[in-house]
């Protein structure tokens, strides 16, 4: 092939009248060559395709795509981290810009984003996920994964549960905001069952009781969102889908403690040092600044008590949400009073306390304290004397023949008189 340089000096001999042969004397082309050019005229050269060039990302492509088609929720910075331990020297763009090309990102409509001031809101919801624990390999199970997420930092604290139910709700929230080293001023929830209890005309809102106490406890407003209107706490609802896509997916749990360890891991090493998509800050720097708003913890524990009546079984238990928990071996009354706190339970017999036991986690658990059992008699040695307690006339008295003879003359005198 020819350059574009060399046709255009042909097809301009060529104009002037020069013959083919003088023009392929002139060029040193064979004759047939310039004939074919001068026919086809000045047109756009054809090009093959181009030899694609090796990346450093295509030693991990066939990865990256067998790990979206299994798991396409999983986010690009999960798979950065997983083929950088593969070997993978390249940078983050290379990878999401792959990950574009094998799934199209979708599109979202525009939504009104608004703003708090360090300390001032805080936004609590559930979100339920489904597991089978390793230790339980042919048993699904459904946990609860309860989020608190502060407004102004976006620091995420989480706990996985097995209950949604009012004390898991109060544990929860002691946990967090020991955990914080404050309280924010507002608490904003979904409108779940533990928290509201009913609403009053024009647009109040009945809040469970006990929440109240807890509220009045640690000093913060308790507010619930609108109906409907649940994109009001996405502070909340958008880190449950980070959760699940960068942490839970494509992992293996032994159990629920073992879920709770490897997320509090995962929260401390990846979701709460990373660099903020929103406010484009890293939120443990965000959150030093916030810490400083916060209300103080109370100095007294919170004690607020759910009373319930509960029958004590035939085993001396009594259950309180779904777990089985110890009376002593001395109580009298079959129908006890229990008293649920945030961490313990409480078992009362007329009044008096007789058991206390540190709240269970999952259900069908048992938990016997130590005492309310007696220990059974020490087994005896062989060869050991055994004394034998025995009632009157358990045992026969021997005595002579000579006193039954005396007895029966006796008697026989009596019946002849």
């Amino acid at each position: 092939m020819i350059q574009l340089g060399e046709l255009v000096m042909i097809l301009d001999w060529h104009r002037q009248g020069m013959s083919v042969s003088a023009i392929a004397r002139q060029s040193g082309l064979d004759r047939k060559t310039v004939r074919k050019y001068i026919q086809r005229g000045l047109e756009a050269p054809a090009y093959g395709p181009r030899k694609p060039r090796q990346t450093v990302i295509d030693p991990f492509t066939v990865y990256l795509r067998e790990r979206v088609s299994a798991f396409p929720g999983l986010t690009g910075s999960r798979l950065f981290r997983e083929i950088k331990e593969h070997g993978y020297a390249g940078g983050y763009t290379a990878v999401t810009d792959f990950l574009r090309e094998i799934r199209p990102a979708a599109s979202s409509p525009f939504e009104l984003r608004f703003e708090t001031a360090p300390g001032v809101q805080a936004q609590v919801d559930f979100a339920q996920f489904q597991v089978v624990f390793t230790d339980e390999p042919t048993t699904p199970r459904v946990v609860w994964l309860f989020s608190l997420v502060l407004g102004y930092s976006r620091l995420i604290w989480a706990r996985f549960v097995l209950h949604q139910d009012l004390a898991t709700v109060l544990r929860c929230h002691v946990a967090a905001f020991e955990a914080l080293g404050g309280v924010p001023h507002e608490v904003l929830y979904d409108r779940m069952k533990t928290v509201v209890t009913g609403e009053t005309s024009p647009g109040g809102i009945i809040y469970n009781r006990a929440l109240i106490d807890l509220a009045r406890h640690f000093g913060f407003h308790p507010k619930a969102c609108r109906p409907y209107r649940a994109k009001t706490k996405g502070k909340v609802e958008r880190p449950f889908r980070y959760i699940r896509e960068d942490f839970f997916l494509a992992r293996s749990f032994s159990n629920l403690e073992d879920l709770n360890r490897q997320l509090q891991h995962w929260l401390s090493t990846v979701a709460n040092p990373r660099v903020h998509a929103t406010t484009c800050r890293v939120v443990m720097e965000a959150f030093a600044e916030e810490h400083a708003f916060f209300r103080p913890l109370p100095l007294a524990p919170f004690r607020s008590v759910l009373r319930l009546e509960r029958r004590i079984s035939r085993d001396g238990m009594v259950s309180v949400g779904g777990n089985f928990y110890s009376v002593p071996d001395a109580t009298r009354r079959r129908v006890v009073e229990v008293h649920t706190l945030a961490d313990e339970i409480r078992i009362f017999e007329d009044g008096a306390l007789i058991g206390a036991h540190p709240v269970l986690e999952g259900r069908h658990q048992r938990r016997v304290a130590p005492g309310h059992r007696k220990s059974p008699p020490a087994p005896q040695r062989r060869g050991a004397e055994v004394a034998l307690v025995c009632r009157t006339g358990d045992v026969v008295a021997q005595r002579s023949l000579e006193f039954y003879d005396a007895v029966a003359r006796h008697l026989a005198r009596e019946t002849r008189a």
